[in-house]
């Protein structure tokens, strides 16, 4: 059977431009594991768009002095535009009060809350909150600054500590400070609506131990998460959380109650709908290009794949519900550290409390909870001369997407995030270093190995691929170590490893160049012309198979690899290790990984 994978990417807040850091944490690992998977032959749906509603929106539009709805569709065309430049190609990027999405996100939350309403797991609480009396309206969580009560740290807000990554309550923070208006605010009693995780948490204990066994769940999950969000339950348990706001830019709250007037959801209950919804959306609008005979895409929604459809596919009679209640289909989502708590646990909490059935992880037609949540950790930030820091929009640290894209090409950026890759723990990004890996990685082991190879076929063997000739026993290794690197390189990625099997592709390169010196072809054309030609071709189906193993990671340098190897089809992961036939045309020989510099 063909497999079929849902993807998402976190959504992006709309009230920023992206950086090397956002990219890093999210999305190039969920593009790389897209680009793989649909290689193997699966059938992937990958869901990305922006967060426009809540706080962080408003916050920015109030310090920019613009319309919330203009800056958010200014954030929103910037984030595309990134994307689209580091070749990271979602199927649809939405946005949660974009035109065009607004309308069916909001239908889509509104449903999920009444679900959830319905079924008793709300419950309805006066608490105080603090009020700005200057300002005459309640602070949302983000309009509140203060110290963490946990680690003491001053930047910490009435949602989240952004030292520790703690949620908070906002009445929790030690000397809060409204940013409206810098004054201390007042407790005033208030009604919301609080989901009773404390209900829930049995089975979220139950299925996020069961991740903990990648032979059990059939998914590698990262300590980091399981840690983290397992970790958290068993330390300080689910108390109830508040899912609505005092706050009119966002979704309604679906309630024929005075109480809900002029309240929102909560940014992080309708932001994991967006998945749902974009793809509600994704699946919209391919039915109406369908019937309308339409091959172009729609504005906002990209080609759903370069690859064939599988047998039997057909997108007009899909509907979202095929992909997020249908048991055979993984449901992946990538984030950064910050986001753990909420994928991990509230997310699924939600999907849970939507379910009449007793299983945890939903039976047929119920929402399905994660397959993987694949989180990095944060990519700090290194300058010449200074200690390493924190990505930090406010104080100017930052690597801006958009900024590089003016000066450099996509692949040097891909390659460097992914071979530094805050998997495991933080890592950081270091101007010099990303240049000497571009230069000394990229260029003189993988770049070089291509050039070298298809230079010298041009020079002796009129541009064709030499004859094969009777291979000896380092003919035959070398075969070996591209079979081996393609098995190695597809379970590293199957895993979510990024930056090991990138490590495996680049090991494949480096045994090329070793075969390429020691069999000294620019010594046997003069003296044995046939193993020339045999070191030759052993050479090319290396590059053959790199071209395939390279092509998730480095798109756009595997699609000039494959016109200089004269191939067809270089993204079909089972025929990596297909030979180039003897005689076979080959392109000209072009420098992959022009050398970078700085500017004097």
């Amino acid at each position: 059977m063909t497999r079929r994978f849902l993807v998402t990417a976190a959504l992006p807040y709309s009230n920023g431009r992206l950086h090397v850091g956002h990219i890093a944490g999210a999305y190039l690992p969920a593009d790389i594991y897209v680009r793989y998977l649909r290689a193997t032959g699966a059938e992937v749906r990958f869901i990305c768009g922006s967060d426009d509603n809540g706080v962080a929106a408003l916050k920015t539009a109030r310090e920019e002095g613009k319309p919330v709805e203009e800056l958010t569709a200014f954030y929103n065309a910037s984030q595309r535009r990134a994307f689209e430049g580091l070749n990271i190609r979602f199927d649809i990027y939405g946005g949660t009060h974009q035109p065009g999405f607004v309308e069916i996100h909001e239908r889509f939350s509104q449903d999920f809350f009444r679900k959830i309403y319905d079924k008793g797991l709300f419950t309805k609480r006066t608490s105080k909150q603090l009020f700005d009396v200057q300002a005459q309206q309640f602070l949302p969580d983000r309009f509140v600054k203060g110290a963490c009560p946990h680690c003491k740290s001053e930047n910490a807000f009435g949602d989240q500590c952004e030292g520790c990554g703690r949620t908070l309550e906002q009445t929790a923070l030690l000397n809060p400070i409204s940013v409206l208006t810098g004054t201390k605010p007042e407790l005033r009693e208030t009604k919301h609506w609080y989901l009773r995780l404390d209900q829930l948490q049995g089975k979220l204990s139950q299925w996020l131990a069961s991740k903990k066994d990648p032979a059990s769940c059939g998914a590698h999950w990262r300590p980091v998460v399981i840690n983290q969000s397992l970790g958290r339950i068993e330390a300080e348990g689910l108390p109830e959380r508040a899912m609505t706001r005092d706050l009119t830019w966002g979704v309604p709250v679906p309630l024929d109650d005075p109480d809900a007037k002029g309240k929102s959801l909560y940014v992080w209950f309708d932001a994991p709908i967006g998945y749902v919804s974009f793809t509600a959306a994704l699946l919209e609008q391919a039915v109406q290009r369908s019937q309308v005979g339409q091959l172009s895409e729609l504005p906002r929604v990209r080609q759903v794949s370069d690859l064939p459809k599988p047998a039997g596919s057909s997108e007009s009679c899909s509907t979202y519900a095929d992909w997020w209640k249908n048991p055979a289909c993984k449901v992946v989502h990538f984030i950064g550290e910050d986001n753990i708590v909420f994928h991990a646990i509230t997310w699924p909490a939600m999907m849970l409390a939507t379910h009449d059935s007793d299983s945890i992880q939903g039976a047929a037609g119920e929402y399905q909870l994660p397959h993987n949540v694949v989180a990095n950790c944060f990519l700090n930030i290194k300058f010449p001369g200074k200690e390493e820091e924190k990505i930090s929009k406010s104080r100017g640290t930052a690597v801006w997407i958009e900024d590089y894209l003016q000066s450099f090409a996509a692949d040097p950026l891909r390659y460097y995030l992914t071979a530094i890759a805050p998997e495991a723990q933080r890592t950081a990004f270091e101007f010099d270093d990303f240049l000497a890996r571009n230069n000394g990685e990229l260029g003189n082991a993988l770049g070089n190995f291509f050039n070298r190879c298809i230079s010298f076929a041009h020079k002796y063997f009129e541009g064709k691929v030499p004859p094969a000739g009777d291979r000896d026993d380092a003919d035959r290794a070398q075969l070996a170590r591209c079979r081996e690197a393609v098995e190695k390189v597809g379970a590293e990625l199957e895993a979510c490893r990024f930056k090991t099997a990138l490590g495996e592709m680049m090991a494949l390169a480096r045994a090329g160049n070793l075969y390429f010196d020691q069999t000294k072809p620019f010594l046997s054309r003069k003296t044995d012309l046939a193993a020339c030609a045999r070191a030759i071709n052993l050479c090319l189906q290396t590059a053959r198979t790199l071209t395939t193993l390279m092509a998730p990671f480095l798109p756009e340098s595997a699609e000039k690899a494959a016109k200089m190897l004269g191939l067809t089809d270089h993204k079909t992961w089972t025929a990596a290790t297909c030979e180039l036939p003897e005689n076979q045309p080959l392109g000209e020989a072009k420098v992959l990984f022009p050398r970078l510099e700085t500017e004097a």
